[in-house]
């Protein structure tokens, strides 16, 4: 028998530890080793989720084990369960953001160590290869090294876990368009997982001398206090009549051909949607990578950058189907976060009636 003390050498030299609970969905997207449970590989609305078990990934070449702490979702992860925007093997689990801590290593780590809590996006979507099957819904995954970051210790892993994509996804968006600083910008949708970190960024981290953002009624004052200098309420307010004219347009919703109006004329527009909504408009792609979190951990320590989680959760691991229901209601303030991931030892049995097997596949 293995003894929990040997567990992290023995990963380092490609252990397969055991069967564990996954929470995996017959419709997604992601990467399993082998022995799944018989699924219907088709797509379909969030009530095809359910709890599983497939063998602990084996980490490869520059590849992390991560046990995951907390996982946010996104609105990707009910796009690719719906219909198939990228290639996609069956079965699959959801989700690209994750914190948690490094218990395992491929061959030729050399940035992140065992026992580093580590937080990151683990789905590239630059990448020629497919999106991997087993996303960050998952008690362990594997990941490339370089797609995680350290995790500053005055963020909880539920607040890193909100960040990478939706702070990868606003940062691009100013690099598309050579922001300024001094610059004017207008954000549309101020309280999502993106339009949160777009105003902190605009106001704290790029300069700009003049930032307003749109919501409705009952966010007003939440965007408010993120940063913006204004808030135009979109249930009261028609974008035809607001005066000012910006620099930049930032769309985080793919509503700017609505509110090109309030563009000048030489503005830049962004849109994270694709296609955009306005012809005018960039679409901004992500780049995902170590390197563009670390350059933020400077103002997330100095809490200058704040990572919002809607108040609704952190959702338990085993209330996922509520939290995408939610997620899917378009009404959350930032980033919907699960978390209560079972944190058992990889050598014992995770749920009662669940068979573990220990299986040795050196590199």
């Amino acid at each position: 028998m293995v003894g929990k003390h040997l567990f992290r050498p023995l990963v380092n030299k490609g252990i397969i530890a055991v069967d564990l609970t996954y929470l995996y969905r017959t419709e997604e997207i992601v990467l399993f080793l082998s022995d799944l449970h018989i699924l219907v590989p088709e797509y379909g609305s969030k009530e095809v989720l359910k709890l599983g078990n497939i063998p602990i990934p084996v980490p490869q070449y520059k590849q992390l084990l991560v046990q995951v702490h907390a996982a946010a979702l996104n609105p990707i992860d009910s796009k690719r369960r719906l219909g198939p925007i990228f290639p996609t093997d069956f079965p699959a689990v959801p989700g690209c953001d994750m914190a948690g801590v490094v218990i395992g290593q491929g061959i030729d780590v050399t940035q992140v160590d065992i026992g580093n809590e580590v937080f990151g996006n683990i789905q590239d979507f630059n990448s020629i290869e497919k999106l991997k099957q087993v996303g960050t819904l998952a008690q362990f995954i594997v990941v490339e090294e370089r797609l995680v970051a350290r995790k500053p210790e005055s963020l909880s892993f539920e607040e890193a876990a909100s960040l990478p994509l939706a702070v990868q996804t606003a940062v691009e968006g100013f690099r598309t368009v050579n922001f300024m600083k001094g610059q004017t910008i207008f954000v549309v949708g101020g309280a999502g997982g993106v339009g949160t970190l777009v105003i902190q960024l605009a106001k704290y981290v790029y300069g700009a001398s003049y930032v307003v953002a749109t919501t409705s009624t009952p966010k007003v004052k939440f965007v408010k206090q993120l940063g913006a200098d204004k808030v135009v309420d979109y249930t009261k307010i028609k974008y035809e009549d607001i005066e000012e004219k910006f620099d930049f347009l930032y769309d985080t919703i793919g509503d700017c051909k609505k509110y090109v109006v309030v563009a000048k004329d030489n503005a830049a527009i962004v849109d994270i949607t694709w296609p955009p909504s306005h012809p005018r408009a960039v679409y901004s792609s992500l780049t995902v990578s170590r390197k563009s979190l670390e350059k933020l951990i400077p103002y997330l320590k100095s809490r200058e950058l704040k990572p919002m989680i809607d108040p609704t959760g952190p959702y338990p691991f085993d209330n996922v189907i509520e939290a995408f229901q939610y997620v899917e209601t378009g009404r959350a303030r930032g980033k919907v976060v699960v978390s209560c991931f079972p944190l058992q030892d990889p050598h014992s049995n995770i749920l009662s009636g669940v068979n573990t097997t220990i299986g040795v596949n050196g590199f």
